[in-house]
């Protein structure tokens, strides 16, 4: 038990690490951007390469694992991550930034997804759910504490110590995994699907690089919609290869799998809401209400903290009322705190912000948790590893595309009543959208059966009279 506790620790922290370096830089472009002599709007690239990159190789982290074992690919993953991290730190033009980046993303794109797979593959079923509820945090409050810590390194440091303090705790890392996580692999070796990595890694960096870029205004239209319809033509062409392959390094026939498609698609649509509010919130409490970028970033903390308040709560309800209960309910409780801000004013105290940000973060979490229990809770073992890459691209693609929601919103509902500078009623718009898009993924979790990863959430209830006595008499 001590040693599966080491390991969610080391898991978690490289989780924290990849998520929060997605957001850290944000507050500080303009700091790098009077650095390097360069328009802010410029350094943008700096923060797409990183979700460029972990969209490329995330794809093959699985197929990596199953080869050369979780332990040693974890560990080179987090040598090239904090490399990365230092080559960063150490940048003096856009392009050094930019290559350090995807570097960082590299290691990101394997690190995550093969700590998750280690997880999964040693924690038993019935034990999972707490394990994955701290995982969540993680996830949760890397990209909230990315804009308050990357404002507070700027103001009272350096920028470059935003990427420099990544390399204690990869060092720390290093050590524990190495001690602790254990060599696990693929019962049998495949061949590296090198044409389907080139198809979905392509496919997947232009469908990433255009999404971000949709709405913003920093890329020309032409290009973004390029980008758009290039990396999707690949990836249709990535669908036919997949299904002629024998072991593609993206596994489609997983969405066979009620669970894992339900779980995935409907957690994607989900995250689309949930990608959006990192997004909007700050622009909203700076461009609107006036506060400095570390104000705002301390103000959006809030819902960090009621997702580390939901790891205690998630376990117990979850044997309660089962999966298929708390998805539909708990995402409709969801869907109103993304889109209540919709209602606010320019009168609304920033507490009121601060209360529906902690409380909607303790929901957000517990559907998180739901929602990863379940996609693995039907994956066999021989198939965990690409079960994980999968989920990782879709939530990839899931954020990417609530940046652009949010950011489509904002532009359309501005240029309805004739453009300039942005206004509270244009935010209105935007909270409307992004509500309703988490609400929709009710949708698919009505699809879910009464008793769907019963294994997993140790969900009784719905069993008949005879099967509980059977099951107390076991």
């Amino acid at each position: 038990m001590q040693n599966r506790t080491i390991v969610l620790l080391v898991v978690a922290c490289a989780l924290f690490m990849e998520n929060l370096d997605a957001t850290v830089l944000s507050t500080a472009l303009p700091a790098i951007a009077l650095d390097f002599g360069e328009d802010p709007i410029q350094l943008k690239v700096a923060l797409t390469s990183y979700l460029i990159s972990l969209a490329v190789f995330i794809p093959a982290s699985g197929w990596f694992a199953d080869t050369f074992g979780a332990r040693i690919v974890f560990r080179m993953a987090i040598v090239v991550f904090t490399l990365g991290s230092i080559a960063c730190g150490l940048s003096s033009s856009i392009t050094e930034i930019v290559i350090a980046r995807v570097v960082q993303g590299m290691g990101g794109a394997m690190m995550v997804p093969v700590g998750r797979l280690v997880i999964m593959r040693t924690i038993p079923k019935s034990e999972l759910i707490g394990y994955m509820a701290w995982l969540t945090v993680p996830a949760l409050t890397g990209p909230l504490l990315g804009p308050p810590l990357g404002g507070f390194i700027t103001t009272y440091l350096t920028w470059r110590w935003i990427f420099w303090v990544n390399v204690p705790i990869g060092l720390i890392g290093l050590v524990f995994a190495t001690l602790y996580i254990p060599d696990v692999r693929g019962e049998t070796r495949t061949r590296f699907d090198t044409l389907g990595f080139v198809l979905s890694g392509v496919g997947l960096a232009l469908v990433v690089s255009g999404g971000t870029n949709l709405g913003l205004q920093v890329l020309p239209a032409a290009a973004i919609w390029s980008m758009l319809g290039i990396g999707s033509a690949l990836l249709i062409a990535y669908y036919f290869h997949a299904r002629r392959a024998s072991a593609p390094i993206l596994d489609l026939g997983l969405f066979t799998i009620p669970t894992y498609r339900i779980a995935v698609l409907g957690g994607g649509l989900f995250r689309v809401g949930v990608g959006a509010t990192p997004f909007l919130i700050p622009l909203l409490l700076q461009v609107i209400y006036g506060l400095s970028p570390f104000q705002s970033g301390l103000t959006t903390f809030a819902a960090a903290i009621g997702a580390i308040a939901m790891k205690f709560v998630a376990p117990p309800v979850l044997r309660r009322l089962g999966f298929r209960t708390i998805l539909i309910v708990n995402g409709i409780i969801c869907a109103i705190f993304i889109g209540l801000p919709a209602t606010f004013t320019l009168s609304t105290p920033v507490l009121i912000f601060t209360l529906v940000l902690l409380i909607g973060g303790f929901f957000r979490s517990l559907q998180f948790t739901s929602a990863n229990s379940l996609a693995i809770a039907d994956i066999e073992p021989n198939r965990m590893s690409r079960a994980t890459s999968m989920t990782s691209v879709v939530q990839q693609l899931s954020l990417s595309v609530g940046i652009s929601v949010a950011a489509i919103s904002l532009e359309l509902s501005r240029v309805s009543r004739g453009g300039g500078a942005l206004a509270i009623t244009d935010f209105t718009a935007a909270f409307v959208v992004v509500g309703l898009a988490t609400a929709a993924s009710v949708i698919l979790f009505l699809m879910l059966p009464k008793d769907a990863g019963r294994e997993v959430s140790g969900h009784r209830r719905d069993l008949a009279p005879d099967a509980v006595t059977a099951a107390r008499e076991r």
